[in-house]
């Protein structure tokens, strides 16, 4: 970064020292941010692999189970039996973390459900399909726990992504740009200063004659 030109004055070189100090005391409560950040970070990580894998799992039985129950009863007969349609209500409540706006689930209504509450009789619809909306309400229940953790790991990385742009710009930028100032400006002011001394010994000689 090239550094802004000030003028030669003493003013300027302590407006330069000020901001440079500001500077250095942003880079070290910049730091400590960042480090708290990838603690929170590191803590939710596990869990959220965890969970991760869950689902994997998940996905991949329901996917099969389904396959079954397309090849027994085909894609119409699976669209009557899913009807009628249900829409599972979740209750959301604000929260942060680290200033950062996120969301936890405060009550749901379970999407698993009992072959009773299904209004299906296992022998009308068959092994593959029953099998398939177990599967599936399992992953919808797993998907909606795992929704809040992995809000909060994806607000998180986006946080520490941007604190450590932001680090990374105070010291490799606009701290050295400012010593270089505080370096161009003191230069400047001492040979000034050097040249005011040599004047006024030219002028004491001269008196002196």
């Amino acid at each position: 970064m090239v550094a802004r030109r000030l003028a030669p004055t003493r003013i300027n070189l302590l407006r330069a020292r000020r901001d440079l100090a500001r500077v250095t005391r942003g880079v070290a409560l910049t730091r400590r941010k960042r480090e708290a950040l990838v603690v929170e970070l590191v803590k939710l990580a596990r869990p959220a692999m965890d969970s991760r894998a869950r689902i994997g799992h998940a996905v991949t039985r329901a996917t099969e189970s389904l396959a079954d129950a397309l090849a027994q009863h085909g894609a119409a007969g699976l669209t009557a039996m899913a009807w009628p349609l249900r829409e599972p209500s979740v209750e959301l409540r604000a929260a942060q973390v680290w200033g950062l706006a996120v969301s936890d689930v405060v009550d749901r209504t379970p999407i698993a459900r009992t072959l009773d509450a299904r209004g299906l009789a296992p022998g009308a619809i068959g092994p593959a399909a029953a099998d398939t909306v177990a599967r599936f309400e399992e992953l919808g229940d797993l998907l909606v726990d795992a929704a809040p953790r992995e809000q909060r790991v994806r607000r998180l990385s986006e946080a520490v992504q941007g604190t450590t742009r932001r680090l990374m710009t105070l010291e490799h930028r606009v701290a050295p740009g400012l010593i270089a100032q505080i370096n161009a400006v003191r230069q400047q002011l001492e040979e000034r200063e050097r040249e005011e001394h040599l004047r006024l010994r030219r002028v004491t000689r001269l008196r002196q004659r």
